[in-house]
């Protein structure tokens, strides 16, 4: 009987510089290309939600490249476990390789995989490919986790090695792959998924873009920043390439990748992050959670312009700028007091490059409840932020056609107000 291999692939949507793959092209023959949509996530998700589109959209490309080797990849839908056991049974599977998960989800799913296989006889291989350092390898010199970023990203700077930016050339390996009978990719709709016609960004940083990005990336009119968190987030760049660049040309963007690597960190080692503070006295907060509020605020309807531009931003296209998130997220927490897990999960909800430990981070730093976090006595003041990131309200009149006229609403509550409010709420509570 035939002997086969399989790489899953799942947050590594390319056949180029692709490290579990690269391992499985050159270690095994007849190696099945894999795809699972799996249906303990998408259940949960809406027909045509964008990132399934961007997901199908992706392998598709991918299916096309393999065609001209005469290959194809396996797409599937149901839960992983189930369908390992599936292909088990149909194929004489010597080995199964893929890329590793840090999220709480993926890491218990992966286990009842390598379980499955385990009883089989089946090896199980994962590498590090969505990350460049893996959950141990950047600790203080008592070997616990960093809290703070700032040493951190330093102990990031002084590892970071030729090895953790190398190029696996997987891509030069692709006859590898098994020629399947029978097998092609399904439809779009068959599949029971829909597309919502967003346009996803495209995936190459200009030079001139990176050379820029410490003095162009705070200000959301210009196109300062890359866009490119959809595709970090399922692996169609090459996160080695990208970090290749940036450490040769501009070291605020190899910061920003620290940011991830730092969240991710903390995910790790802290799966608690995912429902709770990572400081706990902040879950003391009596958290106000007016319901028309968070209405308001989603529908981008605050009186707030820089406010109001960032959620229909977020509406329209599944994208935020980076500045206009943190002063969203802490108009949210601290002008009207709603839990950070609110907007956490309107954001899981909308954002295109949505990344559980990224989106997580950066609402607790927004409330002063996570680590690292920005004290609670820090509250940004959306028409200060607008003068400073927005003098011309160029973003905002391209997201605000009301701004400016008549029909455009009033502030929803007073600035002076609502700080001195989020402040005797905060103190009262962490001080009590």
């Amino acid at each position: 009987m035939k002997q086969y291999s399989i790489f899953w692939f799942r947050r590594d949507l390319r056949l180029e510089d692709n490290k579990g793959l690269y391992y499985a092209l050159t270690e095994e023959k007849n190696i099945i290309p894999l795809f699972i949509f799996d249906t303990d996530i998408t259940e949960s998700l809406p027909e045509n939600d964008a990132r399934v589109d961007f997901i199908y959209q992706s392998i598709r490309k991918m299916d096309e490249d393999l065609k001209k080797k005469g290959k194809h990849l396996m797409v599937l839908k149901g839960k992983p476990t189930e369908i390992f056991q599936k292909l088990l049974k149909d194929y004489a599977i010597q080995s199964v390789y893929t890329n590793k998960d840090h999220e709480p989800y993926g890491i218990k799913r992966d286990n009842e995989i390598a379980r499955i296989l385990k009883e089989k006889g089946v090896e199980f291989k994962s590498y590090l490919d969505h990350l460049l350092f893996d959950k141990n390898e950047v600790l203080k010199s008592d070997d616990t986790p960093y809290n703070v970023f700032t040493p951190y990203g330093k102990k990031c700077s002084e590892k970071l090695t030729s090895e953790h930016l190398t190029h696996y050339q997987s891509e030069e390996h692709l006859n590898a792959f098994a020629k399947l009978e029978n097998t092609k990719l399904p439809r779009q709709k068959d599949l029971g998924f829909a597309s919502p016609g967003i346009d996803f960004p495209g995936k190459n940083v200009g030079d001139t873009l990176m050379e820029q990005y410490h003095k162009t990336r705070d200000y959301p009119a210009r196109k300062g920043t890359s866009k490119l968190g959809v595709h970090l987030r399922f692996g169609t760049v090459s996160l080695r390439s990208l970090a290749r660049k940036a450490r040769e040309m501009n070291d605020t963007f190899l910061n920003e990748l620290f940011w991830r690597e730092f969240y991710a960190m903390i995910l790790w080692h802290y799966p608690k992050v995912v429902n709770d503070s990572f400081k706990p006295k902040y879950d003391k907060i009596p958290w106000r959670n007016d319901k028309d509020e968070f209405e308001k605020w989603k529908e981008g309807k605050t009186g707030f312009p820089i406010v109001d531009a960032g959620m229909r931003e977020l509406s329209a296209t599944g994208y935020m700028h980076n500045r206009v998130r943190m002063i969203t997220a802490s108009f949210l927490t601290k002008h009207l007091l709603i839990d950070w897990r609110w907007g956490e999960a309107w954001f899981a909800e909308k954002l295109l490059d949505y990344e559980l430990s990224s989106n997580n981070g950066g609402w607790q730093w927004s409330a002063g409840s996570g680590c690292d976090a920005a004290p609670y006595f820090r509250i940004f003041n959306p028409s200060e932020q607008q003068k400073k990131f927005d003098p011309k309200a160029e973003y905002i009149n391209n997201w605000l056609p009301e701004y400016n006229t008549d029909k455009y609403i009033q502030p929803m509550v007073d600035h002076k107000f609502a700080r001195e409010r989020c402040l005797s709420t905060f103190k009262k509570a962490l001080n009590g």
